[in-house]
């Protein structure tokens, strides 16, 4: 069994099929699938039920796979610390964040650490912890910083809180209750939320009862920060955000923050890590550089 063959395995399993896996290692699909076969000779088991529609793994390609992509990842990671140590700073570093460090930490870090780690591909993957705990497992996602989830990670995982937040209600600029002062006076608005790991429209009704307040009328829920965006700036629909939104510089001419005099609680910021893999210089950089502009206390 070598590297490779575990390597084609997995890019297989992430890829969705031979082709788009031998299109990103840029070897020959018949080299790939001698590959797999050989593999499979050498474990004596298959891996893959081979159908016309592509190729999924067996009970025993899932168990076998679990493994094989720790250790390709952590090979990975292990050729991409030792050139960042000595100097050269190359590798990829892969990230998952929430909206509130995309919108709220990453616009100042980023540029401090391409000056830094010119060389190092970076991957930013948009999401909350329940889309990428297993890749935080697997290896192929380094870290997630961003909200915090609802309940606790499985044991295998390490959390670290790293700052409370609040939200702040988002409109377009010009929205007919741009002045409003309270939720109540917000009553008859629509409202658009953001996918997360519990119904987002139940969080935002808990929200509007704790001040007595019958449950907004949600309507859209965006899957992600750019869809949310366009329907804020383009309807009058409102949204509850991290308050760092009022700062993002991408939005800064077409949203406005509507100043309600509620204090709105939004879930802590957490670092959401393997304990057992330490993260890359790259990786240490990155979080540090984003801490820099954590919302001071």
């Amino acid at each position: 069994m070598k590297l490779t063959q575990l390597r084609d395995l997995v890019a297989i399993v992430e890829h969705g099929s031979l082709r788009a896996a031998a299109r990103h290692l840029d070897i020959a699909q018949p080299l790939l699938t001698r590959s797999v076969r050989s593999l499979e000779k050498d474990l004596g088991a298959t891996l893959f039920d081979r159908q016309a529609q592509g190729m999924t793994l067996t009970a025993a390609g899932r168990v076998f796979y679990q493994r094989a992509s720790l250790i390709v990842n952590e090979a990975r990671r292990a050729r991409d610390e030792l050139s960042q140590v000595l100097g050269d700073g190359q590798g990829t570093l892969v990230a998952g964040l929430s909206i509130m460090p995309h919108a709220g930490l990453l616009p100042g870090a980023l540029p401090m650490f391409r000056k830094r780690y010119p060389g190092v591909r970076l991957q930013l993957i948009e999401g909350l912890f329940p889309d990428l705990e297993s890749r935080l497992r697997e290896g192929s996602v380094d870290f997630y910083l961003g909200a915090a989830p609802r309940l606790q990670p499985a044991p295998g995982l390490a959390v670290e809180t790293l700052f409370s937040n609040t939200r702040a209600v988002v409109g377009r600029k010009g929205h007919p209750l741009s002045q409003a002062s309270s939720l109540k006076a917000l009553a008859s608005a629509d409202w658009a939320t953001t996918s997360i790991d519990y119904n987002a429209s139940e969080d935002l009704a808990r929200l509007f009862a704790r001040y007595a307040l019958p449950p907004p009328n949600v309507i859209l829920q965006a899957g992600s920060a750019l869809s949310l965006m366009v329907a804020l700036a383009q309807t009058d629909l409102l949204a509850m955000l991290p308050r760092q939104w009022e700062d993002f510089p991408l939005t800064a001419d077409a949203l406005q923050i509507i100043p309600v005099e509620e204090v709105l609680p939004a879930p802590d910021v957490v670092l959401i890590r393997r304990p057992d893999l330490p993260l890359t210089p790259a990786g240490e950089h990155l979080v540090d550089l984003m801490l820099r502009f954590a919302p001071k206390a």
